[in-house]
């Protein structure tokens, strides 16, 4: 297929290196010039994913009517505050493209999920999903990843199946693209809390929690927005919860960190020299509870300490001793 790869950053070059592997016709553009010259002499990305070489096949260009011109497909893989101005940007050039969106987050103003912010710029746009357990870092190298693909008809998921998966990269395929995208939003926001307590070094007991009680909350707010409660147990719910919490490479985890020790979140953003998403969906995650009345105590949690300066420590101690409940308040006792 002829692919246009929009947005040139670890994610981005490590599924350009995957699709050209795959035999695909790949031009990536960025809106950076400093960032394609430097992908065009080297071949790879020195910053963002070093050792990652791309093949001589593909092009890269700031040029946007470049990369969507005579396209099959379209691949946005810019960060989610960029998604609604890189839809705006392309809708002049778009030709009935498929659309495969691998970024992930919530718009804060709009609430939108990320098809419908590109559905809103773009009427009628074919638009899928992308999404699991995948870190840029790993797919580079062609490790073993395994993600799903969603779409509304099967026809377009098993396209998009077909196109990207190879040897080392399993996709599985769903109908259920609202559950997709609210997982991998929402699991940012999680392991932001994931990673705070790794800051306040509270081990590996609180990690295991945060993690469970997290997917419970993502699945009682994904269900209750219309997702379904399986994919919250799949690859884009639990799959991807437990890697970004877990992962050295997860950008979400390791500015929770920071912060954990002490630093404020635009501190750690400054660390980790990246665009934390988690940071972006926390406000919009905790105005959908509030709109469909799913409690969240983690996400409000998180909420507190990124904008209302509530210490890590403080936090941690208020939801240990929230009021007492049950797990799974649906089971009932004989």
């Amino acid at each position: 297929m002829n692919i246009g790869i929009l947005g040139a950053g670890s994610w981005g070059i490590a599924l350009t290196k995957l699709l050209s592997g795959n035999g695909h016709n790949l031009t990536v553009w960025s809106v950076d010039s400093d960032e394609i010259k430097m992908l065009n002499e080297s071949r790879e990305h020195l910053t963002k994913l070093p050792g990652v070489k791309i093949d001589n096949s593909v092009s890269f260009t700031t040029n946007v009517e470049e990369a969507c011109k005579d396209k099959e497909m379209l691949v946005m893989v810019v960060p989610s505050p960029f998604i609604r101005s890189t839809a705006k940007t392309i809708a002049p050039y778009y030709t009935n493209q498929i659309i495969v969106n691998v970024s992930k987050g919530i718009e804060e103003s709009t609430l939108m999920t990320l098809t419908e912010v590109i559905n809103d710029e773009i009427p009628n746009a074919t638009v899928a999903v992308l999404s699991g357990p995948s870190h840029a870092e790993e797919v580079g190298k062609c490790m073993p990843t395994t993600v799903v693909a969603g779409a509304a008809t099967r026809e377009i998921a098993e396209l998009v199946q077909d196109t990207f998966m190879s040897d080392f990269f399993r996709v599985y395929t769903s109908p259920d693209v609202i559950g997709i995208e609210l997982g991998g939003a929402l699991k940012n926001v999680i392991a932001l809390a994931a990673g705070i307590a790794d800051g306040l070094g509270c081990g590996d007991n609180a990690k295991a929690a945060i993690i469970t009680r997290g997917i419970a909350e993502i699945s009682r707010l994904g269900c209750a927005l219309g997702g379904n409660e399986s994919t919250f147990s799949g690859l884009s719910g639990t799959g991807d919860l437990i890697v970004t919490c877990a992962s050295k490479h997860s950008r979400n985890r390791n500015a929770g960190f920071l912060m954990g020790q002490g630093k404020t979140y635009k501190e750690a953003l400054d660390e980790v020299k990246m665009v934390v998403e988690g940071v972006y969906s926390a406000k919009a995650a905790l105005k959908l509870s509030e709109q469909v009345n799913v409690e969240m105590p983690i996400v409000e949690m998180v909420n507190k300490i990124l904008f209302e300066d509530l210490s890590a420590k403080d936090a941690m101690v208020m939801l240990l001793t929230r009021m007492k409940t049950a797990e799974d308040k649906d089971l009932i006792w004989k």
